[in-house]
């Protein structure tokens, strides 16, 4: 419990928390006057670009855009958005709340093909739009979202909006060049240099808000944008950003003589009395692809899942129960009878494994993954890692999994010390290290690569540094203090002897052989959470946000019971055939659910994605083996302390000479 109060601790000092709002964000009121706690004037922020074609994304500044301001004013980013890439910074648009503007410049920019600076700029802005970047701006905490039509006459309203249109010799981009009837000329890149920010407020109340301000005031619940592509006339005019205005297209992919355009924008308020601010992020989520998707279809494969879990319960309790029946007559009669099935095994049953250091310390590991998860669920189903809350869920997932290093420390040791195992150090050392040492290496990679291409998902020098410190300077220590007081308690008490001398296995038919059986146990688990890996996934890959945590703890808790049923039910058909190897059996089985999770990574990249480049590719895979790794650990370990308890318990009621 004392970790669990450290990382409440930490985590109230990473960000201010406001008691009221669940999301850890109050609303801002704004006037058109500025007066006290209501200022006029509402800043813009860019984020980093990205783009569903490569995992590499980029800063705002890096496409040559408009970014001659005081960076120094950027909001500080906490630990999740730095890991996951983010970088926030102030941008040259202002709004001035109810004010409409038209055709504001924000600025001029200038290439000349002797200058072999612009040419690289250009050519680099003209990658991004041929690899269909999208901007991220942000105003009032709220992502500036493009909506238009997709099938069925739905509105789908993304939280960004493209760089530009490429039209190529053979076909035209769907989402980027449907806006402008004009992007028709071949092998041209089309600019969207202007954008109409479309602003809807819900105006203040004195009932609702309490407070006496003076004026028109109220508080955004919407932010949308049209970008446009327009080649603005040298001299200013009143018709330069009209609906009629001619595109600005970039023809090849050479520079010839000089190139001068503007970035504009325009400015549309809007006040709204049906949204309220608590709503405000209804329209961005209701929208988005897949979240109307067939509720009806998971639905019944939950329960489905459901009712095979429970059949497997009922089959393995009436089976067990006679049994156990069976043996205890058995005893009780004065007949001797010859022992058979999972009973011939009962001095064998306890052996310790072999290996059975890197077991305890796959399993230590394991469990401060499952902690981690279950907590990070629970958070985020109460509302506090919400959309609104940027980086929230990967903070909240690290910090966790740090503090959580001394039930790491406790379940290896005493599992180690189950096990017999005298190298003590050894084991505290590898739990410590093993894992998370290889999470990091791969991840050092990755990093070095984003580094090498310029990306902003590059993980500064002082971050990893700091990353470091919390594993060395609380993980470690934690894991020491839980191995500390694992080796200190008595060794677990099996309910049978082991006799000295193993027992000869029997030949084995296909089913259950060591293999197979480990193939099919990840099967059902798998099975019970495709549908729901499918949404994360298109989360992760498409950029899109990802807030269905209620369904997700649901199949979280559908697969710890799957998991366990399906390790259980093959545990007990290889005892009933004298196979008494049942302890990396039965991390493997429940862990081979990994495997089918890599299987569909890939399946997802060939048939879902658009990615390209080597690069990218090896990016996808790399944080996929992540992904992977850390699954392998976490359904490894249900399985296994799942298939402890059950061994352990049916031992224990049966009478043994």
């Amino acid at each position: 419990m004392a970790a669990v109060y450290t990382c409440l601790a930490i985590m109230v000092t990473l960000e201010t928390v406001y008691s009221f709002y669940l999301p850890g964000l109050a609303p801002v009121t704004y006037c058109e006057e500025a007066q006290v706690n209501c200022p006029s004037s509402i800043a813009v922020y860019v984020n980093r670009l990205n783009s569903i074609e490569t995992v590499i994304p980029y800063e705002y500044h890096s496409f040559d855009f408009c970014t001659d301001v005081d960076e120094t004013q950027s909001p500080v980013e906490n630990l999740g958005q730095v890991v996951f890439g983010e970088r926030i910074r102030p941008s040259k648009y202002s709004l001035t709340f109810n004010k409409n503007e038209t055709c504001k410049t924000a600025c001029q920019k200038v290439y000349k093909e002797e200058n072999k600076d612009d040419v690289n700029k250009l050519n680099f802005l003209k990658k991004g739009i041929s690899l269909n970047y999208q901007h991220h701006w942000i105003i009032d905490n709220m992502p500036l979202t493009w909506c238009y039509q997709v099938e069925g006459a739905q509105v789908y309203c993304s939280p960004g909006f493209p760089v530009g249109c490429y039209v190529t010799s053979e076909q035209r981009r769907k989402d980027a060049c449907v806006i402008n009837s004009l992007f028709t000329e071949k092998d041209t890149y089309y600019l969207f240099n202007h954008v109409d920010l479309l602003i809807t407020y819900h105006p203040g109340s004195l009932e609702d808000w309490g407070s006496k301000l003076k004026g028109i005031y109220g508080r955004i619940v919407s932010a949308k944008v049209v970008p446009r592509s327009i080649k603005h006339p040298t001299k200013s005019a009143d018709t330069a950003c009209a609906a009629s205005a001619p595109v600005l297209g970039l023809k090849g992919s050479t520079l010839k003589g000089e190139l001068r355009f503007n970035y504009t924008y325009s400015v549309y308020w809007t006040q709204n009395n049906q949204i309220r601010w608590s709503s405000r992020w209804d329209y961005i989520l209701e929208s988005m692809p897949h979240t109307n998707i067939q509720w009806f279809s998971i639905l019944n494969s939950l329960v489905i899942v459901v009712f095979l879990s429970g059949m497997v319960a009922m089959i393995m309790l009436r089976t067990l129960h006679k049994d156990i029946a069976r043996y205890n007559q058995m005893d009780s009669t004065d007949d001797a009878q010859e022992e058979f099935g999972w009973k011939l095994v009962h001095g064998d049953v306890f052996r310790p494994p072999r290996k059975g250091m890197v077991l305890a310390v796959l399993v230590g590991c394991g469990s401060q993954i499952f902690f981690m998860t279950l907590i990070t669920l629970v958070f985020a189903c109460l509302g506090f890692l919400s959309p609104a809350n940027r980086g929230a869920l990967m903070t909240c997932a690290l910090v966790l999994y740090v503090c959580l290093g001394t039930p790491s420390g406790y379940v290896s040791s005493r599992l180690y010390k189950m096990f017999g195992g005298e190298k003590w150090k050894s084991n505290v050392l590898l739990t410590a290290l093993l894992c998370p040492g290889v999470v990091f290496g791969v991840f050092f990679v990755l990093n070095l690569v984003l580094w090498i291409n310029g990306s902003s998902a590059a993980i500064p020098f002082t971050t990893l540094l700091a990353l470091l410190a919390l594993w060395f300077g609380i993980s470690v220590p934690l894991t020491f203090v839980g191995a500390y007081f694992g080796f200190r308690r008595r060794p677990i008490e099996h309910p049978v002897r082991t006799n000295q001398i193993p027992r000869q296995i029997p030949e084995q038919s296909l089913y259950t052989r060591p293999v197979p059986g480990i193939i099919m146990g990840g099967v059902l688990p798998f099975g019970c959470i495709f549908i729901q890996l499918f949404f994360i996934l298109t989360s992760i890959w498409s950029h899109q946000m990802y807030y269905m945590f209620g369904f997700l703890f649901l199949v979280f808790i559908i697969l710890l019971i799957t998991c366990s049923e399906a390790t259980v039910l093959l545990c007990y058909f290889h005892l009933c055939a004298e196979d008494y190897h049942w302890w990396w059996r039965s991390f493997l089985t429940s862990g081979f659910t990994a495997v089918y999770l890599f299987i569909y990574c890939i399946h997802f990249y060939a048939t879902k994605l658009e990615i390209q480049g080597a690069a990218s590719t090896f990016l996808y895979f790399g944080y996929t083996f992540l992904i992977v790794f850390l699954f392998f650990l976490l359904t490894g370990t249900i399985g296994f302390f799942a298939c402890f308890f059950f061994v352990t318990k049916i031992y224990s009621v049966v009478k043994v000479d």
